[in-house]
Formats: C-alpha cells, structure tokens, sequence
C-alpha cells in the first residue's frame, strides 16, 4: 500500500484507535484519527479520504448514520464499520446506509488489514472504470465511433471537415474495423442527416437480385416481379446510399452502377424511363482495390467515383490504446444496465490480445466473457479469449458443462461457436462458413437478425 492510500479511523475508544494506527501505519497507510462521526465528518470535508474505518456504537451520531451521511457527502468513499455488537439486523442496516463492508469485533488484524485493502482495491477500480466511461463519452462525440489513437483522432478529423460534403467517399479496412461505423457517423453528422442513410452489403445478394434491390423493378420484368419495386437508390433520395463490400460486386452490374454516378439517375430493371436521383454514395471494402483492379475484378474508372475521398481504419492491433475504451463501450452495451466492471489486469491481458477479427472480435469476446461469468467485476480469467475453449485446463466437455450451468440455450450456443470461428478466421466470412457447414448467406442472415437485436457496433 503507497502513502497515497489515506486513512480514516473513527472510534470514541482512544485504544482502538492507537491500536489501528499503528497497525496501518506499518502498513503504508497516511491515517488520520476521529473520536466521533461529527469530528469524522468535519475531517471528510477537508480531506477526500481513501478508506473510512468506523465503529458503529459511539456517543451523538453512530457509525451507521456516518455511514449515510459520507455517502452524500464523498460518494465514491468506501466505508467500514465495526462493533462489538454485531449482528444481521445492524449488517443490514449498515448496507443499507451506504457502508462498503462489516466487521465484528474482536477481529484479527489481519482480516481488518485485508477488508480495508479490498476497500481501496475497489475504490480505485470504480475510479479507473469510471475514467475509461469519460472517456468512451468524450471520443464517441461522433456518434458510436470510439477512439484514443492518433490515427482514429485523424478520422474524427477528417469526418467532421467532409460531413457535410456530397463527395463520394470511400472507407477501406479489414473485416471488423468499424466501416459501417464509420459511414453512420459521417451521414449523422452531415447536412444529409435527417435525410435516409440506406446500407446494403453487396456480398449479401446474388448480383440480379442486387441489381434490382438497387435500381428497383418493374412488374413483369421477371419471374417474381409482381409488383413495382422501388429501389434503394430511391429510398436514399436526398440521404445515404451505403455500399459495404463495394469489391464484392460483380463487374455487370460495377457498370451499371458507375453510369448511375455519373449521370445521377437510375433506371428500374425492365424500365424505360430513368429516375433522377440525389444520393451522397458512401462505400466500403475490405479488399484491396488495386489488386482486384490488376486482376481485372473490379473497374477502374469505378475505383475512382468512388474514391474521391478516401478513409483508412487501420487494424486494432495497430492500436492497443483504442482497446480499453473499445471493451468499456461493449461491456456498457451487454451489461444489460447492471453494473459490471474490467478489473485493471482483465484490459491489459485484453490490449495484448492481436485481434486478428478487430473490434467485432473484441465486442464478441466482451459478450461471450459476461455471458460465462457470474462476477461483476472481470478478472483476466473471466476473459473468454479465442482460443481459451481449446486450453488443456479448459476442454469443451468443461465449458459446455458451465454453460449447462449458466443456463445457456442452444441458439446462445450456436451464436458462440459461430463468433469463436469468425474470431479464427478473423472476419473471414466465406472461411467461416466452410467450418461451419452452412451456405454463406445463411451466416450473414445470422449476423443481421443479431445485429438488428443488438445494434451493430462494429
């Protein structure tokens, strides 16, 4: 324990309190001493206590009413009492009051050393948390886009100097970056912001079914097509158009969509007439274009009304210092409003992970780690990383056993291999759906219902 852990004993017995003086002095403690709650109370005002040790029973205001009374007063203060007296009606009381922890005298030095340690222990883990939720608040100024680096405050910067252009932009990164974050930030924070942003992932579709899902249809002009069919270029009228996976598309439809660009207008499959269109194009890959451009998969004059204005996210082990406030935001988003913390330990074995699946791995292993532990507080052992379903002191028939035990339904199951091979294969989509045995679009299925249920912050 350093000089800076200062604290407060209150007692009306001179001998109780010498004694625990000495005995925390030894320890490293800065102690001040207080023969009664008001005199306590007096001392708290001028100085921001890291520890209160009270007894309960003392002549004028007990140690329960200090206990209520330091809670007004210094919150964050954590408070112990103790008596001679004890019992269960006064532990509750006690709690009740706003007291941290309760001990009965006679006590042994070493149990009362080993509370008031946790005490501050706790203290300085609700402060770090605390510091880590202002500063999530601070950089997700710019909606739910979260950053510390140097290279993520350079996109806020540039975010909020083109927001309000209608330039193409063109977002790049690898799988689980944060570029559809990164899209919803620059329309929500533009004059278009009131306006549809309209995403669609152009891996998700077969390219004549993503044609029409584009440009819309009109009725007859395919088996199907009953109907007129408005297209996403005109629900995005006067808003957004997002295009993730933009290097996905196939080269047919690349054209078609360039003409749309260049001439603003659109023409609904098996239409005649063209329809104006104002769409801010936003897109988004994580394939590199120059390559695909060389190998002839993707257009070059495309490549270029794309990428009038260009936003690289670098990947997340690139940048250990977003980690931490990364993991607070996601810890906040499946905490479901209890109060559940990182211990300091938990996010520096989390910032030496490398995050080969970026912050989508990051925020599924935040989720799967609450889903497993039943502490409020998580240590680095209650961190389900990739790969800790494979240690030798943790074999699947130990883990499906605890999830038995945490009750876990077989969707809950489902979803957690699925995240553990998306995590493996980090990102990889068309890998993963190898391993797992389903169709592709079974797995992007999966991963829209969850993020419509969840909201999607990667």
């Amino acid at each position: 324990m350093t000089q800076e852990s200062r604290l407060l004993i209150v007692d009306d017995d001179r001998a109780m309190r010498e004694m625990l003086n000495s005995l925390f002095a030894q320890r490293g403690f800065a102690v001040s001493e207080a023969d009664s709650a008001t005199s306590a109370l007096e001392a708290a005002q001028q100085c921001d206590f890291d520890v209160v040790l009270s007894d309960i029973r003392m002549p004028g205001m007990s140690g329960i009413d200090l206990a209520g009374r330091l809670r007004q007063l210094r919150p964050e203060t954590p408070v112990l009492l103790m008596t001679a007296f004890g019992s269960i009606d006064s532990a509750v009381d006690a709690m009740r009051a706003g007291a941290y922890d309760y001990v009965t005298k006679p006590f042994e030095p070493e149990a009362v050393a080993f509370a008031v340690e946790r005490a501050i222990e706790r203290r300085a883990l609700h402060r770090e948390n605390r510091r880590l939720r202002q500063a999530v608040d601070q950089t997700s100024s710019l909606g739910d886009l979260i950053g510390e680096s140097a290279a993520m405050r350079e996109i806020f910067s540039l975010i909020r100097r083109i927001a309000h252009s209608r330039s193409s932009v063109l977002i790049t990164g690898e799988s689980g970056t944060g570029k559809d974050v990164v899209a919803r930030t620059l329309h929500f924070h533009g004059e278009r912001a009131e306006q549809p942003f309209v995403p669609i992932n152009c891996t998700a579709l077969p390219e004549g079914l993503l044609e029409s899902e584009l440009f819309g249809h009109v009725k007859g002009s395919f088996t199907g097509a009953h109907a007129n069919k408005q297209g996403l270029f005109e629900r995005a009228d006067g808003g957004t158009l997002f295009l993730d996976e933009i290097g996905d598309m196939g080269p047919a439809l690349q054209g078609k969509l360039l003409r749309a660009l260049q001439d603003r207008e659109i023409r609904p499959v098996g239409g005649t007439q063209s329809v104006h269109v104002d769409v801010r194009i936003i897109a988004a890959t994580h394939q590199d274009l120059g390559r695909a451009i060389e190998e002839g998969r993707f257009r070059e004059d495309l490549f270029y009304r794309l990428n009038v204005i260009p936003i690289d996210i670098p990947p997340l082990r690139e940048r250990p210092e977003d980690v931490p406030a990364l993991a607070e935001a996601f810890l906040r988003k499946h905490s479901d409003g209890k109060p559940r913390f990182l211990s300091n330990e938990a996010v520096k074995r989390l910032m030496a992970h490398p995050w080969r699946g970026n912050a989508r791995e990051l925020e599924n292993v935040i989720e799967r780690s609450l889903a497993l532990s039943t502490v409020d507080t998580l240590t680095p052992d209650e961190i389900q990383l990739p790969g800790d379903l494979g240690r030798p002191d943790d074999a699947p028939q130990a883990f499906l056993k605890r999830a038995a035990r945490q009750g876990l339904s077989l969707e809950d199951l489902t979803n957690l291999y699925a995240d553990e091979v998306l995590d493996f294969t980090g990102g990889n989509k068309v890998r993963a759906a190898e391993i797992l045995g389903i169709d592709r679009k079974t797995l992007y299925r999966r991963a829209e219902r969850r993020a419509r249920k969840n909201g999607d912050s990667s």
